[in-house]
């Protein structure tokens, strides 16, 4: 079904892509740690591949498939890991005055 030639290939590529940047706004939520999230984003790559193998009883061997999931990979990952370096490198604030004026 994946493929540029049909609309509902066009559709679920997009659908593919899309889900690649939520997942990165997932890893910026649940890991927020920069380095972890091309692991985990490998990990829910490698179960996806796990889950589609045994529902569909055969490998997958197309060629779009593996170029889909490479690019959604590749491009969670890149995501995922701009953004929660983003969040590591902000400033701590370093204050010494009170909390509270008393």
């Amino acid at each position: 079904i994946l493929g540029f030639s049909t609309a509902p290939g066009r559709l679920s590529m997009m659908a593919f892509v899309l889900n690649a940047l939520t997942c990165a706004l997932g890893l910026l939520y649940f890991i927020r740690r920069g380095k972890q999230c091309l692991d985990f984003t490998v990990t829910v790559h490698f179960f996806h591949l796990l889950g589609c193998w045994i529902y569909n009883s055969h490998f997958p061997s197309t060629l779009t498939w593996w170029l889909v999931h490479i690019v959604c990979t590749a491009l969670m990952a890149a995501i995922g890991e701009y953004l929660c370096m983003r969040i590591e490198l902000r400033e701590i604030p370093l204050s010494s005055a009170p909390k509270s004026n008393v």
